[in-house]
């Protein structure tokens, strides 16, 4: 991949002009003390599609428009994907939009809301095992069987520049931000936002929160190198349960400053924390960036990273599976 820059992400934000919502930053004075700092929520829940995953589909479908048009060409037979079910969600709307046919490589084991959000805009669901060498397998062969253009959920540089307009965002509305704390799967959000923050804004920590049990982003800044998940983490998190890949990990390696982890128990409380004090239905994923801020590891951080903005990337929450809840014993605090 060449070399992202803010330039890509600036493009991203002109491409997506009038075409998404400007989710806003709210703030809780209850979180802020249990924190001990001010905490900044960007309200990616709020998000056409329920999540942020739209500026990066919106993005790449847009640019194949524009690229189709520009050389008299016909629109794509089709964009295929593969996804746990936020990004597919979002290629489906992008593409309706656009009169392209989309096909929606999924897990089985997909929250069931997110798959008949996926079937309502139009898509075709392609049920696969869920592993992430299963799901870029079918993902080859529906492309080999519909001639259709593959939007990867988190390597597409497009899609990555899509993610990044978030940043713009956040340093418009909270220009006293001293760090960004972004839940981290494929690595697509925090890469696009680092890119953007450290251009305009090389004093701001960019942190990547992750659960323990699907660690991959924080052994590959330990060691060094790209280190997979060998196994199909076990999370509650399902939209991070992949691994970031090879345009994401450089990025990562070079601009994220550290990478924070935190346990399935830590992740449940924080997004029910959530829910109670700030009435925000995130899904757990977006619990994540939350639990992170709230754990020991982040008070090593030093005090004067004094406003901490997290990103609530997503609210499509299987509201038929809640059953973690019951099991949860005490208070979310």
């Amino acid at each position: 991949m060449a070399g992202l820059g803010l330039a890509d992400v600036r493009a991203a934000e002109r491409r997506l002009r009038d075409r998404l919502h400007r989710t806003p930053v709210l703030t809780c004075r209850g979180m802020d003390r249990l924190a001990g700092r001010r905490l900044l929520f960007k309200c990616e829940l709020f998000q056409r599609t329920g999540s942020f995953k739209i500026r990066g589909a919106l993005n790449a479908v847009r640019s194949l428009v524009e690229d189709s048009e520009s050389a008299g060409r016909d629109l794509p037979r089709a964009v295929v994907t593969h996804s746990s079910g936020n990004h597919g969600q979002a290629l489906a709307c992008a593409a309706q939009a656009e009169g392209i046919p989309a096909y929606i490589v999924v897990p089985h084991t997909a929250p069931c809301c997110k798959q008949d959000a996926i079937r309502s805009y139009g898509a075709t669901l392609v049920p696969c095992e869920p592993s992430d060498a299963s799901r870029a397998e079918t993902a080859a062969c529906v492309i080999q069987r519909t001639g259709g253009v593959l939007v990867h959920p988190n390597q597409d540089p497009v899609v990555i520049a899509g993610q990044g307009t978030i940043a713009l965002e956040v340093l418009e509305q909270a220009p006293e931000v001293n760090a960004v704390v972004v839940p981290v799967g494929g690595g697509g959000m925090i890469a696009g936002m680092a890119v953007a923050i450290k251009a305009l804004r090389p004093d701001v920590k960019v942190f990547a929160a992750e659960p323990r049990n699907a660690d991959d982003c924080y052994q590959s800044k330990v060691r060094g190198e790209l280190t997979p998940n060998l196994h199909l983490p076990d999370t509650i998190a399902d939209a991070v349960k992949t691994s970031i890949g090879p345009n994401t990990w450089p990025i990562i390696r070079d601009l994220v400053d550290d990478v924070l982890t935190v346990s399935e128990e830590e992740i449940k409380r924080a997004t029910r924390l959530v829910w109670e004090r700030m009435k925000l239905l995130i899904e757990p994923t977006a619990g994540v960036g939350v639990a992170a801020v709230l754990s020991e590891q982040f008070q090593a951080v030093p005090r004067d990273v004094e406003n901490v903005c997290i990103v609530l990337c997503g609210g499509n929450v299987d509201l038929s599976s809640l059953t973690w809840l019951t099991d949860l014993p005490g208070k979310a605090e």
